[in-house]
């Protein structure tokens, strides 16, 4: 008698008979997170206005120079300009400076009229020339002596320096306008002190040698 081969028994299909599945063992339960106390909120306060006065004042404490800004009245030729303490250099490359006239000007809308402006860096002795500048009304270069620049722009006598510029673009903010200007030429002219503003008043710079 020739032995058979051991056959492994395929599972009844037999639909009566149920055939035994593994049990599953139920995952642990994930305890919660313990909750992270949460500081009480509190409330925005708003800040009181500033006082005008008292912030001019803190500003006061601030020492600028003054430079003259000037041009040729695109209508009639003559001479317009106007004195800031708000100039500033702003770039190298491209070479650009800034300075801020307030909305009242009535001499900015002339300069702007120009698309081209010169910056004059005034000197300790030009007080009154950058009095007179700063007035409202007049003739404001009246007495004051200036040859132009490359420009054309007037480059007034006993400046320090000058900047031949182009408008570049203006920004509104509060009650100025930001002026960012392209500097295309320039030059300086003396080496004397510069007129500086602090707290209301003209001033002149005295260095330690």
């Amino acid at each position: 008698m020739t032995p058979h081969a051991a056959r492994p028994i395929a599972p009844s299909r037999h639909p009566g008979l149920a055939i035994p599945r593994p049990r599953r063992t139920p995952a642990a339960a994930t305890p919660p997170a313990p909750a992270v106390p949460t500081a009480p909120a509190v409330p925005v306060v708003p800040a009181p206005r500033p006082d005008s006065a008292r912030f001019r004042s803190v500003l006061g404490r601030f020492a600028t120079g003054v430079v003259a800004i000037t041009a040729l009245d695109p209508v009639d030729g003559s001479p317009c300009g106007l004195a800031a303490n708000s100039f500033t250099s702003v770039s190298l490359d491209p070479p650009l400076v800034g300075f801020c006239v307030a909305h009242t000007s009535t001499s900015w809308p002339r300069l702007r009229a120009t698309r081209a402006v010169t910056v004059n860096v005034l000197a300790e002795h030009q007080r009154a020339a950058c009095a007179q500048l700063a007035s409202r009304g007049g003739d404001k270069f009246a007495g004051l002596g200036w040859t132009p620049s490359p420009a054309g722009n007037p480059v007034l006598d006993g400046a320090l320096a000058w900047l031949d510029c182009s408008i570049e673009a203006e920004h509104r903010a509060g009650d100025h306008m930001i002026v960012v200007a392209r500097v295309h030429r320039f030059d300086t002219l003396g080496d004397g002190g510069p007129l500086l503003f602090f707290r209301g008043g003209y001033g002149a710079f005295t260095s330690a040698r």
